[in-house]
């Protein structure tokens, strides 16, 4: 079983515009709601492809049962109740696949909403074989709050981390089994641009050797690179059919999470995150054999290779 912890859970509002122009009227064309927040799409992505998996978050009364209907039951919710309400996330989606998001704060939490919140995970670990901490922290939460999880988890129990700025940062020197960063989170870690794979390698291989076991980096278009103390592997997937690109990091680290997180399971990976792309919202569709045979897997990685930008 896969365990993953949503500090700052939200409603997930797409709305599908015609392009998008400031300060005109636009009219949407479609829109959805879901149960949102990345470590609670990594569980709903789990369980559509049929993998054991507990999603816990901090919510209000009324947000949990809103949460619970937008669920549908797909994915079990294990909920610390909390005195605000979750936040709502807007994406603008236009034909092209570009996507511009605005993000609520969120409500914000206390000291003991977040021993409630540890104390849950640490009651669910003995039964995972992960523990997932993924996106931002809300307001009052301490910024080492993914560090505090991993060492409350008992021993055999892995943890991994999709954060950025400096809930990413506390967890480094921290012998935490997978680091999921973007490419730029892993710049902001850096403290430089990543213009290059190998760019990207280099700043990943340093994380690496402050004790993270393995660090997987999303790189957009440019696929997904995996790093750890044996090697590195990358894979990519060109397709002209891009729907929305919302929660392909979150299948991505489902996708390698599913598979044991071994170099190995990149293209897995991968194809997880194509399956996403190819998704009109938030709710990936099953994975399909077209989405791993759009994989491509480079036995020599490019270090010159420039990003796009």
């Amino acid at each position: 079983m896969i365990v993953t912890i949503t500090p700052n859970p939200s409603i997930d509002r797409t709305l599908v515009i015609p392009p998008l122009v400031r300060g005109s009227l636009l009219r949407v064309q479609a829109v959805s709601a879901e149960a949102g927040g990345k470590g609670i799409n990594v569980s709903r992505v789990l369980a559509t492809q049929g993998h054991p998996t507990v999603a816990v978050a901090p919510l209000s009364r009324a947000s949990a049962s809103l949460f619970a209907a937008l669920l549908g039951g797909t994915v079990p919710l294990e909920v610390v109740q909390i005195g605000g309400d979750a936040r709502i996330n807007v994406s603008l989606v236009e034909a092209d696949g570009t996507v511009t998001k605005v993000n609520e704060p969120g409500p914000p939490i206390s000291a003991d909403d977040v021993d409630r919140l540890v104390g849950r995970v640490a009651a669910l670990a003995p039964s995972a074989q992960w523990v997932v901490g993924s996106g931002s922290l809300p307001r009052g939460a301490p910024v080492d709050l993914y560090r505090r999880l991993a060492r409350s988890l008992p021993a055999g129990v892995r943890m991994a981390v999709d954060a950025d700025g400096d809930a990413l940062r506390a967890c480094i020197g921290e012998p935490i089994a997978l680091l999921k960063p973007n490419r730029q989170e892993l710049e902001t870690l850096a403290g430089r641009p990543l213009a290059t794979l190998g760019d990207v390698i280099e700043a990943a291989s340093a994380v690496v050797a402050t004790g993270a076991g393995c660090v997987l980096v999303s790189l957009g278009s440019d696929g997904a690179v995996v790093v750890d103390s044996s090697g590195v592997l990358h894979a990519e997937a060109r397709i002209d059919d891009v729907r929305n690109t919302v929660g392909a990091g979150d299948a991505l680290l489902a996708g390698f999470l599913a598979g044991g997180a071994r170099r190995d399971d990149l293209g897995r990976a991968v194809a997880w995150s194509v399956a996403a792309c190819r998704s009109p919202g938030t709710r990936v569709r099953p994975v399909e054999p077209r989405d791993f045979d759009a994989v491509v897997i480079h036995s020599d990685t490019a270090a010159s290779r420039r990003l796009a930008a």
